[in-house]
């Protein structure tokens, strides 16, 4: 009952207030990078948690800090041109910014500790967290840049992105509960996941995708098959992306990765989809149905 009421109050309210964080023009969506990086730290800070249950990692508001950093330069990058300022070199400057963060945790790593038995984990654990919630995060921000034929085109882009996670996420858990009781446990990593629930996630987001399709013809063009195909990978992803938390929770024996959200958990819980979708769909958009200047 309880995943019943969660879901209702992210369907009433949390959707609601996402798509007028996408919807609100201000600044090129300025809003809606201020909820990234937002999630980028909340998140950040709860993978830190979850790896620190088990090993000793650098510091935490180093760590956070460079998570906010990576998608905060996206925003400017995205930002910036609609008061007139250019970053010349493109998207380019989000890699670099986030090079630049993992080269500060190797020069902490190296100066700043006296044995490095724990090195290896501890670099490899910090740049897991400012990889996982900093730099896939900025291809939401990215984005935000598309324009087809002078016109922005952030909201239906956006909007198809989450209605493809949300949908993969919603039929999957529906379908399961009412016919999934019988063929669960085929992924030891959350043994209530159930078959057919992953048939509706693929369902879902398929159908999500083809919804956009037809909304919006003049941007995903072409073959419906393109479309189709963008919605299995969209199911894969976030498939993969709800499977991967789970992983890391268990490994640290943790139910939630916090409790921010009521009936939910925490920020990870809702967005670990989301996180490892979104570079996904903005490649394979750009590919087949780009470029967008």
């Amino acid at each position: 009952m309880n995943k019943v009421v969660s879901r209702l109050l992210i369907f009433f309210i949390g959707i609601p207030i996402v798509i007028a964080f996408i919807v609100a023009p201000f600044c090129n969506h300025i809003l809606l990078h201020i909820l990234v990086c937002l999630i980028s730290a909340l998140g950040a800070s709860e993978l830190y948690d979850i790896f620190s249950v088990k090993y000793k990692l650098l510091n935490k508001k180093l760590i956070i800090a460079e998570s906010i950093f990576i998608p905060l330069v996206a925003a400017l990058y995205a930002i910036l041109p609609s008061l007139g300022i250019s970053f010349y070199s493109g998207q380019e400057i989000i890699t670099f910014a986030y090079i630049v963060t993992i080269l500060i945790l190797f020069t902490v790593e190296v100066f700043s500790q006296k044995e490095f038995e724990a090195s290896n984990t501890r670099l490899a654990s910090s740049i897991f967290i400012i990889t996982y919630t900093g730099f896939l995060l900025t291809f939401i921000s990215r984005m935000t840049t598309w324009t087809l034929d002078g016109k922005n085109i952030t909201v239906p882009v956006v909007c198809v992105f989450i209605l493809m996670v949300f949908m993969c996420d919603s039929i999957a858990w529906f379908l399961g509960v009412l016919f999934g009781k019988r063929n669960r446990g085929i992924v030891k990593a959350s043994p209530n996941k159930s078959c057919i629930g992953f048939i509706g996630g693929f369902i879902g987001s398929v159908g999500a995708g083809i919804l956009g399709y037809y909304l919006w013809p003049q941007i995903f063009s072409g073959s419906i098959l393109k479309i189709v195909f963008t919605g299995l990978c969209m199911a894969l992803s976030s498939i993969v992306g709800d499977l991967t938390e789970s992983v890391l929770k268990r490994s640290s024996g943790i139910k939630d990765s916090g409790k921010i959200i009521p009936g939910r958990g925490g920020i990870l819980d809702s967005i670990d989809s989301i996180v490892v979708s979104a570079p996904i769909f903005y490649l394979l958009v750009s590919i087949l149905f780009g470029p967008f200047n």
